[in-house]
């Protein structure tokens, strides 16, 4: 390639104008005078402009004190039918000549939507790939709140740092089938190996839960830490999940993370790019108690579709509200059981916590926090649960004040509304990991069924594939990549 550039598709006289000029002619060849052949590739929406003695065109010119400069100038519906629908163009010039093709981002969209046409058309499955993919809860309340809207999916790909976790999905996780493929690497590594996201498909939706530690109350306050972007290992990664959205082009990606994430740096540069991308961008917050689970979390749901897919986030289905208590969440535990005890440690540390708040010194915000079998939701649990950390919820026990337990990980499940089946044979540390970095169930399926809603709208889709030829399997930076799964 010689020379690349960016242009608008002008208009004279109720009709399409390309003007090229100067630079960009030169570089080609093409100087004033020369007649040159214009070639139509309308799989590939390009027009191709070609030197040829026996051209039927030839061009211009245009005098600028003792310079010369040459001018191609096509005003023509016919020449440049190609491009309608397309506003903006790219030229690449080389060798053969000036090509002219709409800019890859329109290209993009097009082929997205059609698509995810052909793929509805045919009754086939859509693809879904997962990103930071843990146990792969979000995953399996996506596929589940598809499945209440009657959309099938499968998941193509799965994307983990950990390959306990990976492995555990694997044989317990039915949204996975016999043909996802594991990738278990950290995300960065994946994103930037030209080899592995060639061979990735195309998918319709892209899932994730980018890390939250940098992006934590908690994170920053340990990290001490001002913005969620230097930590040091997860801090970056909205660079590497950018480069797979441009990679595998999903028609639409669900985020989901920590509410704070919303006015980091890393969502401005997502909310930027994705807009640039040809994605609509919207956001919403999730508080699980909406939903009937019993968790008080709050996560932040961000959802980007192509442009021209109608979304509302506030048509996410509720149900009606039912009054809760954990009590129906628990085993049934002994109550002379040894995993009841005083915990002395952690009130010693509580007391010694408010004492130095009383003298005005570090340690004020330290609090246990104590739920019963008869409360009505649950503090947060974290992936740190099975240490059992101060700030994470304790168990009252029923008729002992002095003594507490830690839930066990199938209670945790239930809490955040998890199939046990997700967390089915795992030990304490790790079951309680992979729910702690999790999501609640019951506001992601929801999402699912919204968003399967709006991919079945078969009228839109029709209206968007007008025109939409089938296009070649490139990304955003035009590397060929595999055909969806």
């Amino acid at each position: 390639m010689k020379a690349y550039e960016a242009i608008k598709l002008g208009e004279h006289r109720g009709s399409p104008r390309l003007w090229l000029q100067g630079m960009k002619a030169k570089i080609a060849g093409f100087l004033p005078g020369m007649r040159f052949s214009i070639r139509k590739d309308t799989a590939k929406h390009a027009l191709i402009l070609e030197l040829n003695q026996f051209g039927d065109r030839i061009v211009s010119r245009k005098v600028q004190g003792d310079k010369v400069i040459p001018i191609i100038d096509i005003n023509s519906s016919e020449a440049l039918s190609v491009f309608e629908g397309f506003n903006s163009l790219r030229i690449t010039i080389d060798d053969a000549g000036i090509t002219l093709q709409p800019m890859a981002v329109e290209l993009a969209k097009k082929e997205r939507i059609a698509r995810l046409k052909a793929k509805l058309d045919a009754g086939e499955p859509i693809a879904i790939g997962s990103i930071a993919h843990g146990g792969g809860v979000l995953t399996h309340a996506l596929h589940t709140g598809m499945s209440d809207a009657g959309l099938k999916a499968r998941l193509a790909f799965a994307n983990e740092i950990r390959p306990e976790l990976l492995e555990h999905a694997y044989e317990h996780n039915d949204a996975w089938d016999l043909k996802t493929i594991p990738l278990t690497a950290p995300m960065q590594d994946l994103a930037f190996d030209p080899e592995a996201t060639n061979s990735l498909p195309k998918v319709e939706i892209l899932e994730a839960g980018i890390p939250c530690s940098g992006a934590s109350l908690s994170g920053r306050a340990r990290n001490g830490a001002g913005h969620a972007e230097s930590h040091p290992e997860v801090g970056h990664l909205i660079v590497p999940f950018l480069a797979i959205i441009a990679k595998v082009q999903p028609v639409a990606i669900l985020l989901e993370n920590v509410k704070p994430w919303r006015n980091s740096a890393s969502m401005c540069i997502l909310r930027n790019t994705l807009r640039d991308f040809g994605y609509t961008v919207h956001e919403t917050i999730l508080h699980a108690g909406e939903w009937n689970e019993l968790e008080a979390r709050t996560r932040l749901g961000v959802v980007a579709v192509t442009e021209g897919l109608d979304l509302d986030l506030s048509q996410i289905s509720r149900p009606a509200p039912l009054a809760r208590t954990l009590a129906e969440v628990l085993d049934p535990v002994p109550e002379d059981d040894p995993s009841w005890d005083e915990m002395a440690y952690l009130k010693r540390k509580q007391e010694m916590d408010a004492e130095k708040g009383r003298l005005g010194r570090k340690g004020t915000n330290f609090k246990m926090q104590i739920v019963s079998a008869d409360s009505r939701s649950c503090p947060v649990i974290t992936k740190g649960f099975s240490k059992r950390r101060s700030t994470d919820p304790k168990l009252a026990h029923p008729s002992n004040p002095d003594l507490l337990r830690q839930f066990t990980v199938v209670e945790h499940a239930r809490i955040k509304g998890v199939p046990e089946s997700l967390v089915e044979g795992l030990g304490v540390t790790l079951g309680h990991e992979l729910l702690g970095q999790s999501v609640c169930y019951g506001p992601f399926r929801a999402v699912g069924k919204l968003l399967a809603n709006v991919l079945l709208s078969v009228h839109v889709v029709k209206e968007l594939c007008k025109r939409a030829a089938p296009l070649p399997q490139q990304d955003l930076f035009g590397f060929e990549v595999g055909v969806a799964a």
